[in-house]
């Protein structure tokens, strides 16, 4: 072929290999006349030959990986990976930069500014310490292009840390157009390999271990990282600004109109429930204290009728329904002491006495340390809200103490020990009366059959467990629905009648109502006992159909966490009776006792106790 139709491509001096190819012979059979052309195999060659013959370069797409760039006489070299043809240095790349640093070579390479130029490799514009960018330093210096704008964070590889720490990111550093005057492409790190690194051969030595300085461009790496770790505001998240409070999750979502409306209603709705509630409640009070007044009003009547002889009320039946609305405060002490009797016969001295040897095993060390600590948790959570048998700052917590102390001196006699309630029993009688005077009441009424089967040993379970089998059968007559619910659930009354009688219902009904209760209790007798636990559940009767056995458990122990939350959301406090939560107070709870004046007879209650317990 002609010599303007085939060019040979010089080889440079120690470039590459010299190899006879004829470009035509690609697409001719073979036997053309122009096999014996020479042609130089080379990168720097064919860059050369390609810069002179633009034509054969397409414009817009590289058949490599498809980038787009234009001819090589215009395009300023953006890519920080190059093909290297042969072992020579990247001259193209030399060709378009004129202020880059000149490449090393495979041959002795100084492994300082190899480590150095490692260091710098960055995939950002971000500027260093002298102003200059670290990638391609000064190029395209003064060239008016306009300047180039990334959020992109600063990705910093230094190969001479430890694989987990090459890696550094430097980013939110805000920079402005002086800094950035010259175009980078930005390249991902697989491909990283910069036109300053030399070129892969089997002559290159391995990057020695060498301790690397800070990079200029960016602070102490640990430092920045830990820095950028997210914070929490203590406001709502942006879910929650966006998350519907009218409509369940598993529903589809209101529009934001609709979503403000209703909660808007919801919130209004909540305003006058509140208001409704805090009527309720001063109507509650104003009804309660109206019945206080006509009980003290009262007084002439008791102290002319009951007082000189208190078993009239038997025989009377205007009398006693008089006792039933409760005894005046001022009577309740010397009411009480005649109502509950003397069948100990104890002597006023009883108490100084059992109390002396107390304080002589208190101070010789051989009263129980068990027995003391129980009695001292115990008086802490006797009426927590009257704050009168308070350790430190109560005036009654002396008395009380003593009191419980000489009640245990007084049963180790009989071998028994201290149980779990008694200082709620015991905070009672010392609010009405003096610790003599409440001593003896108090010794007398914990002998009584039924609470002396609670407070007493183990041989005392028969009685126990046939007094349950009693309510049983009254539950199942009175309320037959709470029956089958408690057996379907599996829950005796073991599980719930403890609580309530042990401490006479004050753990969990409010004083006012655990007062008149006492009233009625010393005058009836056990009776009454159950009678107040039925009443109890029926006011409770509403929340009493869980399908979860713990949940009914909680809800009978007042730890329903339901109604606990509605309690704190309204600003009631929590350290009074467990059940005021359910809104159980004096009148409801009267209103139940009340209304089982038709169905309750006593003649009931003594067949069930002869059945049950035929040697009462």
């Amino acid at each position: 072929m002609a010599d303007d139709e085939h060019e040979i491509v010089e080889r440079q001096v120690g470039k590459g290999f010299k190899a006879r190819f004829n470009l035509d012979d690609a697409f001719s059979d073979g036997d053309g006349e122009d096999a014996d052309y020479d042609l130089e195999f080379s990168s720097a060659a064919i860059r050369k030959h390609l810069a002179e013959n633009p034509s054969w370069v397409g414009n817009d797409i590289r058949e490599d990986d498809g980038e787009t760039e234009n001819s090589s006489a215009y395009d300023h070299d953006t890519s920080i990976s190059t093909f290297y043809l042969d072992g020579g240095s990247n001259s193209y790349s030399e060709s378009r930069s004129s202020s880059s640093p000149p490449p090393l070579t495979a041959v002795q390479p100084d492994e300082r500014e190899v480590t150095q130029d490692f260091s710098d490799i960055t995939l950002s514009e971000e500027p260093s310490a002298n102003g200059h960018s670290t990638s391609h330093e000064d190029t395209q210096e003064g060239d008016g292009s306009p300047p180039w704008d990334t959020s992109y964070p600063a990705v910093h590889i230094d190969v001479s840390r430890s694989p987990p720490s090459r890696v550094m990111v430097n980013g939110g550093t805000e920079t402005n157009g002086k800094d950035h005057q010259e175009h980078e492409v930005v390249h991902p790190v697989s491909n990283a390999s910069s036109s300053h690194l030399p070129a892969p051969s089997h002559d290159i030595l391995p990057l020695p271990p060498s301790p690397s300085s800070p990079l200029p461009n960016s602070p102490t790496a640990p430092a920045a990282i830990s820095s950028r770790r997210q914070t929490y505001s203590a406001g709502p998240s942006a879910f929650q600004r966006v998350m519907s409070q009218t409509r369940p999750h598993f529903l589809p979502p209101k529009n934001r109109q609709e979503d403000q409306k209703h909660m808007a209603d919801w919130q209004a709705m909540m305003k006058q429930s509140r208001v409704a509630e805090e009527k309720r409640r001063k109507a509650l009070q104003e009804r309660r204290l109206a019945r206080e007044l006509k009980i003290e009003q009262s007084m002439y009547k008791w102290e002319k009728e009951i007082l000189p002889d208190w078993r009239v009320v038997y025989k009377n039946p205007n009398l006693r329904k008089l006792w039933w609305n409760g005894i005046p405060t001022k009577l309740r002490a010397s009411m009480w002491q005649q109502a509950v009797g003397n069948a100990l016969a104890l002597s006023k001295d009883n108490f100084r006495s059992c109390l002396s040897r107390a304080t002589r095993a208190l101070s010789s060390g051989s009263f129980p340390a068990e027995t003391l600590q129980a009695v001292e948790q115990d008086i802490l959570s006797t009426l927590p809200a009257l704050h009168i048998f308070h350790p430190k700052t109560g005036p009654l917590y002396q008395d009380l103490r003593d009191m419980l102390c000489a009640w245990v001196v007084a049963r180790a006699d009989e071998g028994l020990g201290y149980v779990h309630g008694t200082a709620k029993v015991a905070g009672m009688i010392l609010i009405n009366m003096k610790p003599q005077q409440g001593f003896v009441v108090m010794r007398n009424l914990l002998e009584r059959h039924c609470m002396r089967s609670l407070y007493g040993s183990v041989a005392a379970k028969d009685d126990v467990e046939a007094y349950y089998r009693i309510f049983d059968t009254l539950l199942a007559d009175c309320m037959p629905k709470i029956y089958f619910n408690f057996k379907q659930h599996q829950i005796s009354p073991g599980a719930y009648l403890p609580d309530w009688l042990i401490p006479l219902f004050l753990d969990h009904l409010p004083f006012e109502a655990c007062a008149r209760l006492w009233d009625i209790l010393l005058l009836e007798g056990d009776s009454f006992l159950f009678r107040a636990a039925l009443a109890v559940l029926a006011v409770l009767e509403p929340r009493l159909f869980f399908p979860d056995r713990q949940e009914l458990l909680d809800l009978l122990r007042g730890e329903n966490k339901a109604a606990l939350e509605v309690a704190k959301r309204e600003g009631r406090l929590l350290d009074g009776a467990k059940y005021d939560i359910y809104g159980v107070d004096e009148e409801t709870l009267w209103e139940r006792i009340d209304s089982m004046e038709d169905w309750w007879k006593e003649s009931t209650w003594k067949r069930l106790t002869q059945r049950e317990l035929p040697d009462l």
